[in-house]
């Protein structure tokens, strides 16, 4: 475009020139020339390949779709074989048919089929039948190819490998069909399906003498480490349907692997911070851990407990379920352990205390540990006393009151029982195999010898008897005091003492007459006070009536005044409504 451009201005400059010598400079024609032309200091793209030569052009034809493709690759060949592949079709909706180009091709060349010649037609047929062809090859693959995806899309290790063991196993019984048995078990082994006799050593007498078919007995093989006992750390939970959690150290019949025992475990929680401290019961809907002594068993093996297999019962359930999570002896288990003490010395804020420890060696394992008191304030065991024994010294945020009590927590460390005792219950006669009985619980114990717990006498209630406590005197200040009202002043009153006898006045004893006397005034006075209540009883009554009457008085009055208001605020309202009236009619003009 450029290189016309650029012709096409030295064509006008050849026409302006003067004699074919000289040409008339045009500046502002020059510069908008400048503007659009190319820019020589940027690489074109094009500078590279001529388009113009027919070579160029020819290479990249076949690129478009009006280009040569492949055969089965032109587009107008697969539009075809779409429109074949579907046909026509109805819209069940509206009944209407539509029909593709091919179908309409296909009427079109049947009612012009009379005009057409006979090698036309035969040619058709060809093509046809070819098309037809591999329109069902095209279906075959994609039929193929659907099956290869979402029949095998499913398919695991576990499966290729039972299909491996299935080729191996039909290429065994090709190769070894027309072979003894005897030879072919030296090299396949025994196959499944074979009846085979095998010997056991140091196997018990009874397991032969009290052999009973009704129980049968399954063989199972262990690998070289699972021979060994040792510690197992679980994952456990307490069946939903038992109706009792467990407890801690209650012997529990577990079925693990290829082995029944029982084991005595120890119920655990992890706290945040990684200790694993002990539970005395199962939560109720909650994993804990356990740890027990018993046989090594490889982590994931699941497992249910029992609490035991003696007898039929109706309400048999499973009391727990779990999984092997480690066999690890290095968890420690820990329960916490309270130490109370009290103080019997107190400074600032220093404090001897007493009743915590024993020993002197005692407080010098615990030097340096917090301490706490059961109001709150938060301390440190500091040094041991020579006396008394098991004291020691103690440091705290605040004073401390006799009446404290000072606790320190502790987690003390609790040992796995070593505890592995198999379930033997196929030795025994055939009728005491469901009677089998190993360790009993503590619960048992009891209640089969006849022993009652006896209540601990701390746990008992008791009646609260509190001392009386004495406060110290209020001291208010003097210069406060002044300030004080009356009502609020301190009224110390020194109390009475003795009036001394020459001050005491004689008892004096009245003659007969006197006492008449003095009866007759007693008598005169009582009829005085009874007049007196009297009338003023009916001084009452009558202010109560004349209060009354001044209520209803009051009412009237009140009553009348609102009328009157009424009648008043009726007046004004009507003298001011005639006023808008001629006001909006208008009065009188002044002259």
């Amino acid at each position: 475009m450029a290189q016309l451009w650029r012709q096409m201005t030295l064509r006008r400059g050849k026409r302006r020139s003067w004699g074919g010598l000289f040409r008339v400079s045009r500046p502002q024609k020059s510069k908008r020339f400048r503007a659009d032309a190319v820019d020589c200091s940027r690489f074109t793209p094009d500078s590279a390949h001529n388009w113009d030569l027919e070579e160029m052009l020819n290479s990249i034809r076949d690129c478009f779709v009006t280009g040569k493709w492949e055969e089965g690759q032109d587009a107008a060949t697969l539009l075809k074989e779409d429109e074949e592949l579907y046909g026509d079709f109805e819209d069940l909706e509206t009944g209407q048919i539509h029909k593709t180009k091919a179908g309409d091709q296909a009427e079109d060349n049947e009612n012009d089929e009379d005009d057409d010649d006979e090698e036309e037609s035969l040619v058709k047929v060809v093509e046809d039948v070819t098309l037809k062809t591999k329109r069902l090859e095209k279906k075959q693959r994609l039929k193929e190819r659907f099956d290869t995806e979402y029949d095998d899309g499913d398919a695991t290790y576990f499966d290729d490998l039972k299909e491996e063991l299935q080729k191996q196993a039909e290429l065994n019984r090709a190769e070894f069909q027309d072979v003894d048995d005897e030879t072919r078990v030296q090299y396949e082994g025994f196959r499944p399906g074979m009846y085979v006799r095998i010997e056991i050593p140091s196997l018990p007498c009874e397991f032969v003498t009290n052999f009973d078919p009704h129980y049968p007995i399954i063989l199972g093989g262990l690998a070289s480490a699972e021979g060994n006992v040792g510690y197992l750390q679980m994952r456990l939970k307490k069946h939903r349907w038992y109706n009792r959690i467990l407890k801690t150290r209650d012997p529990l019949i577990l079925s693990l692997g290829w082995r029944r025992f029982q084991t005595i475990p120890l119920y655990h929680i992890e706290d945040h911070n990684g200790r694993h401290r002990l539970l005395k019961y199962t939560p109720q809907h909650m994993h804990c851990g356990a740890s027990i002594w018993g046989p090594v068993t490889p982590q994931g093996t699941g497992f249910l407990a029992l609490q035991t297999v003696a007898g039929i019962k109706a309400n048999f359930r499973i009391a727990a379920t779990g999984v092997v999570l480690d066999l690890d002896k290095s968890v420690t288990v820990v329960k916490k352990l309270k130490l109370i003490g009290y103080p019997y010395k107190i400074f600032k804020n220093t404090s001897f205390i007493k009743g915590m420890f024993n020993t002197v060696l005692e407080v010098a394992k615990f030097e340096g540990a917090s301490i706490r008191t059961v109001s709150g304030v938060r301390g440190q065991i500091k040094k041991a006393l020579s006396t008394p024994a098991g004291a020691y010294r103690a440091t705290f945020e605040d004073r401390l009151l006799m009446s404290d009590v000072v606790f320190l927590r502790s987690w003390f460390p609790v040992t796995v029982p070593q505890l592995y005792n198999p379930v033997t219950s196929l030795l025994l006669p055939v009728s005491q195999k469901d009677g089998w009985a190993g360790m009993r619980t503590l619960g048992q114990l009891k209640h089969d010898l006849g022993i009652r717990n006896k209540p601990n006498t701390d746990s008992l209630y008791k009646p609260v008897v509190r001392a009386p406590r004495h406060f110290n005197r209020l001291h208010i200040p003097k210069e406060l005091q002044k300030a004080l009202p009356f009502k609020s002043k301190l009224k110390q009153q020194q109390p009475k003492g003795k009036t001394p006898r020459d001050l005491q006045r004689p008892t004096v004893i009245r003659e007969p007459h006197e006492k008449k006397v003095a009866a007759l005034l007693n008598a005169l006075s009582q009829v005085h006070h009874h007049k007196r209540k009297k009338a003023h009883t009916a001084q009452h009554a009558k202010h109560k009536e004349f209060l009354q009457e001044k209520g209803k008085q009051e009412e009237a009055k009140l009553k009348r005044q609102k009328e009157a208001r009424k009648k008043l605020y009726k007046t004004m309202g009507q003298t001011d409504q005639k006023n808008q009236r001629s006001s909006l009619k208008g009065g009188p003009k002044d002259d």
